[in-house]
């Protein structure tokens, strides 16, 4: 496969937000996650009444590359209906590092004609739980 553009994730991320059930919030996120063999595959928030039953896009993103066999990551791009940069929450990376190193990309939308913010991982959840800090 070939490796996605920003552009290419960024899109990726901003079209499954029309799937996303967000009737509480109104506050829509898609995320495209990149394995790093190229492929990608995306996600979308699902909000649940039980606010705490609700899924974020970046977990029902990594949940699919998982369940197929996915390990190894490359980069995520996160983006809201309000393209205000959103960036994954405390939950979410702490998902993503059980099965992402430090250095996975991470691309936060910021609208039309605007770069993307990109961070790492490591940056927005520094010395996280892993397997290795619980034996």
């Amino acid at each position: 496969m070939t490796e996605a553009t920003e552009r290419d994730l960024i899109d990726a991320a901003r079209d499954v937000q029309s799937a996303a059930h967000v009737p509480y919030s109104e506050y829509a996120v898609g995320a495209a996650l990149e394995t790093a063999d190229g492929e990608v595959f995306v996600g979308c928030n699902l909000e649940n009444a039980n606010f705490s039953n609700s899924l974020h896009a970046e977990e029902v993103a990594i949940a699919e590359a998982v369940k197929t066999g996915h390990r190894e990551f490359a980069r995520l791009a996160v983006s809201s209906s309000r393209r205000d940069g959103v960036t994954p929450c405390g939950m979410c990376r702490q998902t993503l590092a059980e099965f992402c190193d430090d250095g996975l990309v991470v691309l936060c939308d910021e609208g039309e004609g605007e770069e993307p913010t990109e961070y790492t991982l490591g940056e927005l959840l520094p010395n996280t739980i892993t397997q290795e800090t619980l034996e």
